[in-house]
């Protein structure tokens, strides 16, 4: 079930002079590591003369930089993307066995790789005794330690909107007790560097649609579909890698989270990075969401309309086929399980075995009397699974719909308890007299290989 949008983007910069703009850096195209699928891309940047060199920092993420020749009265950015909204369940991931539980510690090699991650920036009083009232007792899935650890803070740290630039230092934000989304997420980082556990700042869109059905319980959510600019952290786990916490909703990232940018700190981060000339200058920014294509899904399925149309094309199909005599029809294989011993392990994971078999033949014969006496059963060659050393067996039944016998003679018919007294000679023989009797050369009958070393 997906829903795809168009997200755009649009910052403008009017000076009240010309001025000279100095190279910016942008980081506004969503990160490699983003989970929702992002099938369409573009960013337009005005003045338009000018010189533009994508590179990825030296933490991967995607960064163009601009250089401008002239000088300009104005400079703008305008970002337009696809996202394919496919629901992602934030605790679909592995870890490893020793990361399981509070406290662990990385390995040797994986913490000098996260050293940038690991470094406390700041330990103030306030840090520390919010600290200390982390229960940090041994044997704590580390999941529900970071959940909590998370839903914890989004209680204590009302959100405001927060125009001004830069980051709150955390002993700012702990004794207002409130803070911007970007506030809230280098907390985070530092709690959790504090903790031991390597964490990492993320710019990037949040994009919040509107339930199809609202909830009986919790947060309804937004009234009208939305999307601006975010912050949250990144956790590493081992074995599942880095992990999303937003701590002004308390939840995990999911789909509606798509990181531009994540570093050590909030400063390498930053959407728009540059320098201008002297002047005063007003700024405009504005964030819009567009559904441009809806999955049918269990809360909102087809319209009345749609099931029109699917019905009217059903029935256009079905006349085509009519026409061009066209049957259709559906198999399927019913498994079957022995009631004698469910629990065996030929039933449940090594699939063979020759009470298995012994069974599967007692069955076909059995069916073979009340359905088809006059039918011919053919023990042969079934699937050959990758990985197995050898095809599974085929036990078929055969008849003719209006009761004559395919053969001549019942004694013609082997049942497996005969089949195991026969040899490769009775094999030659038959195939023999076969080709003889089709009028076939005997270049035709080609002798089967076995690999005998193989399968000592």
């Amino acid at each position: 079930m997906t829903i795809r949008v168009a997200i755009s983007h649009h910052t403008r910069y009017t000076y009240d002079r010309s001025v000279k703009l100095y190279p910016h850096t942008i980081r506004l195209r969503p990160a490699p590591h983003s989970r929702t699928p992002i099938p369409s891309y573009s960013i337009k940047v005005e003045p338009a003369e000018h010189f533009v060199n994508w590179q990825q920092d030296p933490f991967g993420n995607y960064l163009a930089r601009y250089v401008f020749p002239e000088k300009t009265r104005s400079f703008s950015i305008s970002v337009e993307l696809i996202a394919d909204l496919v629901a992602i369940n934030p605790f679909d991931f592995f870890l490893e066995e020793h990361a399981e539980h509070y406290p662990f510690a990385y390995g040797e090699q994986l913490s000098r790789d996260l050293t940038p991650y690991l470094e406390i920036r700041e330990n103030g009083p306030l840090l520390r005794e919010w600290l200390s009232r982390v229960d940090r007792s041994d044997g704590q899935h580390i999941v529900n330690f970071l959940v909590d650890l998370n839903q914890r803070l989004q209680r204590d740290i009302g959100y405001l909107v927060r125009m001004e630039p830069g980051v709150q230092t955390c002993e700012e934000t702990l004794s207002r007790k409130s803070g911007s989304c970007r506030d809230s997420a280098w907390l985070l980082v530092q709690i959790c560097r504090h903790l031991g556990l390597a964490a990492r700042f993320v710019s990037g869109y949040l994009v919040q649609l509107v339930e199809d059905v609202k909830p009986l319980d919790g947060p309804a959510g937004p009234d009208a579909d939305f999307t601006d600019l975010h912050a949250w952290a990144e956790v590493y786990l081992p074995g599942a890698g880095w992990i999303g916490f937003d701590p002004t909703s308390g939840l995990l990232a999911g789909e509606g989270h798509i990181p531009l940018a994540c570093t050590p700190d909030p400063a390498g981060a930053a959407p728009v990075t540059g320098g201008t000339d002297m002047a005063e200058v007003t700024f405009e920014f504005e964030n819009r969401v567009e559904r441009i294509r809806e999955d049918p899904r269990v809360t909102r399925p087809y319209g009345d309309a749609q099931w029109s149309s699917i019905v009217a094309l059903g029935e256009r199909i079905e006349a085509d086929l009519d026409r061009e005599d066209v049957r259709l029809t559906m198999g399927g294989e019913p498994t079957f399980v022995s009631i004698d011993d469910m629990d065996g392990a030929e039933w449940n994971y090594t699939a063979m075995s020759e009470k298995k078999l012994d069974l599967a033949t007692r069955l076909l014969l059995e069916l073979k009397t009340r359905f088809a006496p006059r039918g011919v059963v053919h023990f042969g060659q079934g699937k050959w699974y990758p990985g197995e050393p050898l095809p599974r067996w085929a036990l078929s039944l055969f008849w003719r719909t209006d009761g004559e016998a395919i053969v001549g003679a019942d004694e013609w018919i082997d049942t497996n308890e005969r089949a195991r007294g026969l040899d490769t000679e009775d094999a030659r023989r038959f195939i023999t007299t076969l080709a003889d009797t089709l009028e076939l050369a005997d270049t035709y009958v080609v002798p089967g290989y076995e690999d005998t070393l193989y399968h000592l």
